[in-house]
């Protein structure tokens, strides 16, 4: 039984079942229906419109395709996600502040503030022993990794958000419109797919030391029970 769990639980964690839909949703949502809802729409409008418009017209178009890709979401999916609520706000509270003050900048800002704010929910509950994406998986999945694993990995996913959102921000500042988009888009699945690699790496030796302890409390149990027997 002992090898088999270790099967199971290696094979939930090289197949990375849980649906990562975070950071600002620059990952894929797929839902029971087979539809894909790509979250950089806004970036790539707000990028084609800055380089052959005016700011004004940019910022609108950014914050129209955010509001049209949230009720997208509520079309196809049924519901409206808690991530993508935030997301949300922050595209038309940051995009409503860039036309006021007429600067491009905070619009920019949306995956900073968007990766400080998810990464630091995910650390406060990782840290509190509880998982966001575990409550998911015992609603969604039969075969589940430990939770202690779970917890594990989103308190490094957190720090993954939070890192590569003050990277977003230096990039907001220090780079041109065409690659904050890239580093918002392209950047941002290879930064995460180099994260993924190194996360199952050490899953996986988490997963390969619990089970080596489960064989050894496992014996040191059944010797216990075979010295009180010999005992008597």
């Amino acid at each position: 039984m002992a090898g088999a769990k270790k099967h199971c639980y290696c094979r939930s964690i090289s197949f990375t079942n849980i649906k990562f839909y975070v950071f600002s949703r620059g990952y894929v949502l797929k839902n029971n229906k087979g539809f894909f809802l790509i979250s950089f729409l806004p970036a790539l409008a707000y990028w084609y419109l800055e380089e052959n418009y005016d700011l004004k017209t940019a910022l609108i178009g950014g914050v129209l395709l955010g509001v049209t890709e949230i009720i997208l979401e509520k079309v196809f999916t049924k519901h409206v996600h808690t991530l993508s609520k935030v997301n949300f706000f922050l595209i038309v509270g940051l995009g409503g502040i860039s036309l006021i003050a007429s600067e491009g900048i905070w619009f920019k800002l949306q995956p900073f503030f968007n990766g400080l704010i998810m990464g630091g929910l995910f650390l406060f509950s990782s840290i509190r022993g509880k998982s966001y994406f575990y409550e998911i998986m015992e609603q969604t999945q039969k075969v589940i990794p430990p939770k202690e694993l779970i917890i594990r990995m989103e308190k490094h996913l957190a720090i993954f958000m939070m890192s590569y959102g003050c990277f977003m921000a230096l990039v907001a500042f220090k780079f041109t419109t065409k690659q904050w988009v890239f580093y918002k888009t392209i950047g941002l699945y290879i930064a995460f797919g180099i994260f993924m690699v190194f996360e199952v790496i050490i899953l996986r030796k988490s997963v390969k030391h619990m089970y080596q302890q489960q064989m050894f409390e496992q014996v040191s149990n059944q010797m216990s029970v075979k010295g009180k027997k010999d005992n008597e």
